[in-house]
């Protein structure tokens, strides 16, 4: 008689549980450390007829977990369901617009470049913003105190004799490329990146991106050299874009050369781009200095090569029709905005 009481009071408030917490509250009152049913298994000791009341004992358990376990899964579906009702999307609601991003201009033209001369053959080498002396001048033709390197002022920890410093051209990652090249063979190479110089207007900038090439092989000549750059600027700029090549001084190479391309938005009839010039001045190059070659180990009598420096943000500029350079660092919405090209970047 006790255990069909003990059922049906069971049966009785599991019935009457409306919400998960209750029914909860009602399982530690019943299989808590104190609960009805934990007691009856105490108890089991002092039985008379242990078999008896151990099948009453498992009779009460078993009823309590079935209508326990049967009530959870009804109060979980109903809560589902409940849940599903008030988060029910209209899908004939008009659409959000939504704001998707693109490319940075920058980031436009480093990747053209970058793509353009991997098809000529060149490896990309990415070297280190923080550089020795030693590889960012010593190493280039630029021993301390030489008056060249006031053009390429840059942040030293403490002054010009600090052994680190930001580099200042990326020239310093073809040092690193023709050291790591141990058997002193061919390279071919384009190191883009970040470089810092004490500048700052509307045309330069205290940090900027360059990208230097650098060739070295037996028998090369201005020959190669001119023709590679002709392919880069008519690549970039337009096949109807003209080179000339002016007289020039880098410490790094002899003989260098200032690179001139016809203006691309006037095409080479002199506008307010071009100063009413037609041309404008679009990087550095010349060939390797001996000197350079044989503080990297190489042979000047048998290997030559030539270099060749430009800067990002100025070609992003021409490409663009930029007028001020710290529009590019700037993160306004408004600038970013007119370089949204989505089914490009898709």
């Amino acid at each position: 008689m006790q255990t069909e009481k003990l059922c049906k009071e069971i049966k009785e408030k599991i019935e009457n549980v409306t919400n998960l917490k209750s029914l909860n509250d009602l399982k530690i009152e019943y299989t808590g450390k104190k609960g009805i049913i934990t007691e009856l298994q105490n108890g089991i000791k002092d039985a008379t007829d242990k078999k008896e009341y151990g099948i009453m004992l498992n009779t009460i358990r078993k009823t309590f977990n079935e209508l326990f376990e049967e009530k959870l899964n009804k109060l979980n579906e109903e809560e589902l369901n409940k849940k599903l009702e008030s988060e029910k999307i209209d899908v004939t609601l008009p659409s959000k617009k939504i704001r998707v991003g693109s490319k940075h201009p920058m980031t436009r033209t480093l990747e053209e470049l970058e793509d353009l001369f991997v098809s000529m053959g060149f490896d990309v080498y990415d070297g280190p913003e923080i550089e020795s002396d030693e590889n960012c001048f010593q190493k280039l033709n630029l021993p301390l105190g030489h008056p060249a390197r006031d053009a390429q002022d840059t942040f030293y920890l403490e002054n010009e004799y600090e052994k680190y410093l930001l580099r200042s051209q990326t020239s310093t990652g073809q040092v690193r490329v023709m050291e790591a090249n141990k058997e002193k063979g061919p390279i071919r190479v384009v190191c883009p990146g970040k470089v810092y110089r004490r500048d700052d207007d509307a045309t330069h900038s205290h940090q900027f991106m360059q990208m230097e090439g650098l060739v070295i092989d037996e028998n090369i000549s201005m020959a190669d050299l001119k023709g590679t750059l002709e392919t880069f600027c008519k690549k970039l700029l337009g096949e109807k874009t003209d080179v000339r090549f002016r007289p020039s001084f880098f410490p790094f190479t002899e003989p260098s050369v200032e690179v001139d391309a016809t203006c691309f938005k006037c095409g080479g009839k002199g506008c307010s781009l071009c100063k009413g010039t037609g041309w404008i001045e679009v990087l550095g190059a010349g060939m390797v200095h001996p000197n350079v070659l044989k503080m990297s180990g190489y042979d000047p009598e048998k290997y030559q090569g030539f270099a060749f420096g430009t800067g990002l943000d100025r070609f992003t500029m021409f490409k663009y029709g930029i007028t001020d350079i710290r529009t590019l660092y700037g993160n306004d919405m408004r600038f970013l905005n007119q370089f949204t090209r989505g089914d490009e970047d898709r």
